[in-house]
């Protein structure tokens, strides 16, 4: 499996009106929803996913199996509204690295939405349903204590990373936790079109080092992402060689 690390600049001055105009922003600024249908519009079936955005000054990286040329050929195509705002002037892409060795030690960033699905067909926060299938929300478990979250939330990414034995995490910790509103299709309207809903939910971001188990499964976990919502910004392990600093 072979990929690369694409990069775009978007435009914040940009962005931002482009999201409000086609109501893809979240109660909470959550840019997750536009860029999916940013890159959407730009890319088309190229697409990149996982993404993860950084914001203005760091940009957008992004995991795609596509090459530079055909990126931009498609990206030519792009109306200019949609050029500014991923700011794809700028548009870069490198081959990323996919000769892993069993046991290579290396750093890693993720971006989460720890939940998991309910009876119903729904999604849960992964610390509800551990405390009690039965909570709904965050009032219900307010004796539920941050170290505890911690836990549940290192314990769902132990396992998501151990699939098919892809990897293994040595150190880790929970670099930051916020409850936030995210935009997302849900059922069809009176028109017959699906309508856009805002659903909370946990934004966690892990840091830590693992070690790399079956290098053909860690390819495929890279390029799949990790959880849900992977297509809106979540999920994308950013790597980065193992340091004591």
């Amino acid at each position: 499996m072979t990929f690369q690390l694409l990069r775009l600049q978007p435009d914040p001055a940009a962005l931002a009106p482009w999201a409000t105009r086609h109501g893809l922003l979240s109660p909470d600024g959550d840019f997750g929803y536009a860029l999916h249908a940013l890159l959407c519009s730009a890319f088309g079936d190229l697409a990149p996913k996982p993404f993860h955005y950084l914001g203005g000054r760091q940009g957008l990286l992004a995991y795609t199996s596509a090459d530079l040329e055909s990126l931009r050929l498609n990206a030519a195509l792009a109306t200019p509204d949609v050029a500014r705002a991923l700011g794809l002037d700028v548009l870069d892409a490198r081959p990323f690295p996919s000769a892993w060795k069993t046991g290579q030690r290396l750093g890693f960033e993720l971006r989460i939405r720890p939940v998991v699905r309910s009876k119903e067909g729904g999604e849960r926060d992964a610390f509800l349903h551990a405390i009690n299938p039965a909570v709904d929300s965050e009032k219900d478990a307010k004796n539920g204590s941050l170290a505890e979250r911690t836990a549940v939330y290192t314990d769902w990414l132990l396992k998501q990373l151990a699939v098919d034995g892809a990897a293994e995490i040595v150190e880790t910790r929970m670099e930051s936790f916020k409850l936030t509103r995210v935009l997302r299709k849900t059922g069809n309207g009176e028109n017959g079109k699906r309508k856009t809903a805002s659903i909370s939910g946990p934004d966690v971001v892990f840091k830590g080092q693992l070690l790399v188990g079956d290098p053909e499964a860690f390819n495929r976990l890279l390029a799949r992402g990790v959880g849900r919502h992977r297509a809106f910004g979540f999920g994308m392990l950013l790597l980065r060689p193992a340091s004591a600093c």
